[in-house]
C-alpha cells in the first residue's frame, strides 16, 4: 500500500476510508489546531459547572439509576475513576486489533468535536497509544448498545489511566508498563472525562464500518463467482439483457445485470449450447441481478447509516460552550446502527444461501450433460471429488441463518428501568462480522467448484471477465485430478473473496 498521509483529526469530517486506513493500515493521527480550540472551550465549561456545583448528569451526579445522588466537589475525580472500574465488566474473547484501533479512532474523533468536555491531554493519550501501535485488550461481549458501548469502552478507558491490559510489541502487558515504554503518563481523570470515554456508539460503528467494507468485497466476488457458475452450468445469458432490467429500475439490480454482461462478454461457451432444450434456468442463475442487486441496495443503506454516524457526537450530556449550556439527551443510543447491522447480516445470509444452491447444482450429477462427472472428479467412485465441500457450505449457511436473526428486536431493560429500551446493536455488529467471515467460505466453495466444472468445458473459453477470475483461482488452486483435502484451498480462496475478485 502507498504511504498513507497523517490524518488531522478535527480538520475535516471522518470517512470510512479514513477509518480503514487507521484500523488496518496503521495511518498516524494528530489533533488539528482547530479541534484543540473546540476541545478547550468545552473543557472550560465543565470547569465552570464543577466549580459552581451545578446539577449536571455525570459531572456532579451518579450514573443511570444513581443519577439522583449528588457528588461533592472533592469526590468528582473519584467518581470518574470508579466509573471506569465498575463498568469494565466485559467478558469473552478480546476484540480483534482492527476493531479496537477503529474504536480508538472513533472515540478520539467524537471527543475532538468539542462537545464532551475532556482535556486535550486525554485525546493526546488516546492518539499516542494508537500511533505507537499499542491497543487495549477489550472483551468483546457486554454492551447492550444503548447508553453507549459502556463495558467495552470502559476497558479501553482503563488503559488510559494505567489500569487493565494492552497489547504492545506483540505481547499482552499491563497498561501501566506499556504507557511507560512509549513515554506516556497515565491520565488523572478530571470531571466528566470518564463518562465521555465510555458514552458512545464506537464499538458498533467500528464493527459496522469494517464489516461493511468486507461485505462489499464479498458482494463483488459473489457477482463474479455467479457469472463463473453461469458459464460452468451452461446457463442462458438472456436474463441479463438490459431491456429486462430497464423495466424494473431497482438500482442494485440494474448494476449487477450490467456487471454480469461485462463478465460474460466474448464467451465461447455460450454459443456452444444455443440449441439447448432448456427453456429457463433455476432462479439461482436466472435471478442473479434481482437477488444480488437487492443485497447491493441493502449494503448501500447500511453505508449511509455508518457514514452519517462518523459525523456524530454520541456522548451525554453534550456541551455547547457558545451558549454555556449542558444538554442531556440520547445520542448514545445505538438503534440506527443496530437496525443497519441486522440488515447487513440478513443481506449477507441471502448472498450465502444463494451461493450454496449454485454449489449444489455444480456438484450434482448432470443428466443433461454426459461430459460432466458427478461431484466434479474425473474418476467418480474411487474419488469423491467435491461432494463434501457442498456439505460444508450447507452447514455454514445453516449457521449464518441463525446469525441473521435480528438482535435489535429484543430489548432487555437495564439500570433499574432507567434504561428501559436497549438496541442490542453490539450483538448485531458481532453477528454481522461473523456472518461475513463464514459467507466468505461459502462463496469460496462455489468458486472452487465453478472453476473445476470449467475444466470440463475446455477447450471452449468463458467470458473474458470469468476467464480472468478463473486464472486467479488457478494461480492459487490447481485443478482437481484426484482427491486431496479441499480445506486449504477453501481458505486460500476465502482470502481472495474478501479482497474482492
Amino acid at each position: 500500500m502507498a504511504t498513507i498521509p497523517t490524518i488531522k483529526l478535527g480538520a475535516e469530517p471522518l470517512t470510512s476510508e479514513t477509518v480503514l486506513a487507521v484500523a488496518r493500515h496503521g495511518a498516524q493521527v494528530t489533533l488539528a489546531p482547530e479541534a484543540v480550540a473546540r476541545v478547550q472551550a468545552a473543557r472550560e465549561l465543565v470547569r465552570t459547572i464543577a466549580e459552581e456545583d451545578r446539577v449536571v448528569y455525570g459531572v456532579t451526579t451518579g450514573f443511570g439509576h444513581l443519577s439522583r445522588v449528588h457528588i461533592g466537589h472533592a469526590q468528582l475525580a473519584d467518581l470518574q475513576r470508579n466509573l471506569l472500574r465498575s463498568h469494565a465488566s466485559g467478558v469473552g474473547e478480546p476484540l480483534p486489533e482492527d476493531v479496537t484501533r477503529a474504536m480508538m479512532l472513533l472515540l478520539a474523533n467524537s471527543l475532538a468535536r468539542g462537545h464532551s468536555g475532556v482535556r486535550v491531554e486525554a485525546i493526546g493519550t488516546l492518539l499516542g497509544l494508537l500511533n505507537e501501535q499499542a491497543w487495549p485488550v477489550i472483551p468483546s461481549r457486554g454492551s447492550v448498545g444503548a447508553s453507549g458501548d459502556l463495558a467495552p469502552l470502559a476497558h479501553l478507558g482503563l488503559v488510559l489511566i494505567g489500569e487493565g491490559e494492552a497489547i504492545y510489541a506483540g505481547r499482552h502487558q499491563s497498561s501501566a508498563h506499556v504507557l511507560r515504554q512509549i513515554g506516556l503518563a497515565p491520565l488523572e481523570l478530571q470531571p466528566k472525562e470518564g463518562l465521555a470515554l465510555i458514552n458512545g456508539t464506537h464499538l458498533m460503528e467500528a464493527l459496522g464500518v469494517l464489516t461493511l467494507r468486507d461485505a462489499r468485497a464479498l458482494l463483488n466476488s459473489a457477482v463474479v463467482t455467479a457469472a463463473m457458475s453461469v458459464e460452468a452450468l451452461m446457463g442462458s445469458f438472456v436474463p441479463f439483457d438490459a431491456r429486462i432490467h430497464a423495466l424494473r429500475p431497482q438500482s442494485g439490480q440494474v448494476a449487477v445485470a450490467a456487471r454480469m454482461r461485462e463478465l460474460l462478454a466474448e464467451s465461447e461457451i455460450n454459443p456452444s449450447h444455443a440449441d439447448c432444450p432448456r427453456v429457463q434456468d433455476p432462479y439461482t442463475l436466472r435471478c442473479i441481478p434481482q437477488v444480488l442487486g437487492a443485497v447491493r441496495d441493502a449494503l448501500d443503506y447500511c453505508g449511509g447509516v455508518f457514514e452519517r454516524e462518523l459525523l456524530a457526537v454520541t456522548d451525554n450530556p453534550l456541551l455547547f460552550p457558545e451558549q454555556g449550556e449542558s444538554l442531556s439527551g440520547g445520542n448514545f443510543h445505538g438503534q440506527p446502527l443496530a437496525l443497519a447491522l441486522d440488515m447487513l447480516a440478513i443481506a449477507v445470509a441471502q448472498l450465502a444461501g444463494f451461493s450454496e444452491r449454485r454449489t449444489f447444482s455444480l456438484v450434482e450429477p448432470h443428466d443433461w450433460d454426459a461430459n460432466t462427472p458427478a461431484f466434479l472428479t474425473p474418476d467418480p467412485g474411487l474419488n469423491s471429488g467435491y461432494m463434501i465441500p457442498q456439505y460444508v457450505a450447507a452447514a455454514l449457511v445453516n449457521e449464518i441463518k441463525l446469525l441473521a436473526h435480528p438482535a435489535s428486536i429484543d430489548s432487555i431493560p437495564t439500570s433499574a428501568g432507567m434504561e428501559d429500551w436497549n438496541s442490542m446493536g453490539a450483538t448485531s455488529a458481532l453477528k454481522a462480522r461473523q456472518a461475513v467471515q463464514l459467507s466468505a467460505r461459502v462463496l469460496a466453495i462455489e468458486l472452487l467448484c465453478a472453476a473445476q466444472l470449467l475444466e470440463f468445458r475446455q477447450p471452449l473459453k468463458p467470458g473474458k471477465g470469468v476467464l480472468a477470475a478463473y486464472e486467479k483461482v488457478r494461480a492459487l488452486v490447481p485443478a482437481l485430478t484426484a482427491d486431496r483435502s479441499p480445506a486449504p484451498d477453501i481458505e486460500r480462496l476465502a482470502e481472495v473473496v474478501l479482497a474482492g475478485l
